[in-house]
């Protein structure tokens, strides 16, 4: 199903990313730009959820939409932190971590798929914790403020993103190490 609610929906945070990245680019104050760029992220972010509940809801299900949902979520994230690199609000490592986490992974996948043992890499909870943090951080470090005059939303997302670093990786380790298996039967 090429056109439901839900794919559109995942369609718009593809779409999402050149308008986020264009955001730094306006004739804006900074200020202006970081509330703005936050918003839109939240509410693509936010789409990520809706679109599956819908789906489900709906009845919209499709092959499609489970190949692109997680394909727009890590366009999003990935295109984020590097404007985030940019900016100098996050650092290139936790970049190439979570980057090259997200390319391992997803070829890791594609690889099990194909030898018919993809059940041994589905998704976990670990890795729903790695996006959820993700998703937070993300929006603390494109704010880049003092959020209702208290909150230090730099300090609290550069902590988050190590601490969604930290996740990656293990995260990593635990799909290698339920793969490892089929991997080693496949090898010999």
């Amino acid at each position: 199903m090429f056109f439901t609610i839900p794919t559109i929906m995942t369609w718009t945070r593809i779409v999402a990313i050149p308008l986020i990245v264009g955001v730094f680019y306006l004739p804006l104050l900074a200020e202006t730009r970081n509330l703005v760029a936050t918003v839109m992220f939240i509410v693509f972010a936010w789409t990520d959820w809706l679109d599956g509940y819908l789906a489900r809801k709906l009845n919209q299900t499709s092959s499609f939409g489970a190949f692109l949902d997680p394909v727009a979520d890590k366009f999003l994230v990935c295109a984020s932190l590097l404007v985030l690199v940019h900016l100098q609000r996050a650092d290139v490592f936790v970049a190439l971590i979570i980057i090259g986490r997200e390319i391992a992974i997803s070829a890791l996948r594609e690889w099990m798929a194909k030898i018919g043992a993809s059940k041994s890499v589905a998704v976990h909870m670990l890795g729903k914790a790695k996006t959820t943090v993700q998703m937070v951080a993300i929006p603390f470090l494109l704010y880049d403020g003092r959020l209702f005059g208290v909150i230090d939303t730099h300090v609290w997302g550069t902590v988050l993103i190590w601490v969604a670093a930290v996740l990656t990786v293990w995260s990593m380790v635990y799909y290698l190490q339920k793969a490892l298996p089929e991997i080693r039967a496949r090898v010999k």
